[in-house]
């Protein structure tokens, strides 16, 4: 596993964000672990956050310039923090998010922040995907722009679980939308970061068994 990797499970483990116990997604799905990016508390943590989501960025993307959307709630932070740090890389580039409610006084409108023209391509920043729902959710919100393309998505994790079909809800976005869906770890990486303390071998076989019945077949 690359170092970036495990610095940043223990980040998540260490600021609460990873959770182990008896949860539901947002899917209905039961689940015996939960990332929730809510529990970024501090300036110094979602400092950190987005530094990690640059690490990726940059893997994935180089230097190549962007829109930043950061779906409401929890994608605001996100999209925040990535911003800033890419920023602090040399790369400055806009951010925009939504409201959960359209505003119908003053400047109106669903989004806040920079709007995207035409012909730019925008990069989804959340913090988690289950079965695919948030991103198609961002998806019809972004359909109310004209000629705004999405280029790419970037999570924490990757569950790596089936959604609608067997294949993995990344594998089934992506290939309904057109764009690739990245993650800074997934499911395996924290079972392998897990592995390595034998205290935590209840939890290990808990998810190993979770993804027996609901593991992604590609």
């Amino acid at each position: 596993m690359e170092s970036y990797k495990r610095e940043f499970i223990q980040f998540l483990e260490n600021a609460g964000v990873l959770k182990f116990g008896d949860f539901i997604a947002k899917s209905g799905r039961k689940i015996p672990y939960f990332i929730n990016a809510g529990d970024i508390k501090t300036g110094a943590q979602i400092q950190k956050l987005g530094e990690f989501y640059v690490k990726a960025y940059f893997e994935k993307l180089g230097k190549k310039p962007s829109v930043l959307f950061g779906p409401a709630y929890k994608g605001i932070p996100i999209a925040v923090s990535v911003a800033s740090a890419l920023a602090s890389q040399g790369l400055d580039v806009p951010f925009f998010f939504n409201r959960k409610e359209e505003k119908d006084h003053g400047e109106g409108g669903i989004f806040v922040g920079y709007t995207p023209k035409s012909g730019e391509e925008v990069v989804i920043v959340e913090d988690v995907i289950t079965a695919g729902m948030a991103i198609r959710e961002s998806m019809s919100i972004l359909s109310k722009l004209d000629g705004v393309k999405v280029s790419a998505v970037f999570v924490m994790v990757d569950r790596k679980e089936k959604g609608k079909t067997e294949k993995s809800a990344m594998a089934e976005v992506g290939k309904e939308y057109g764009f690739p869906v990245y993650s800074v770890v997934d499911v395996y990486d924290i079972i392998e970061y897990l592995e390595e303390d034998e205290s935590n071998l209840e939890n290990v076989n808990r998810i190993k068994n979770h993804l027996k019945i609901n593991g992604a077949k590609d």
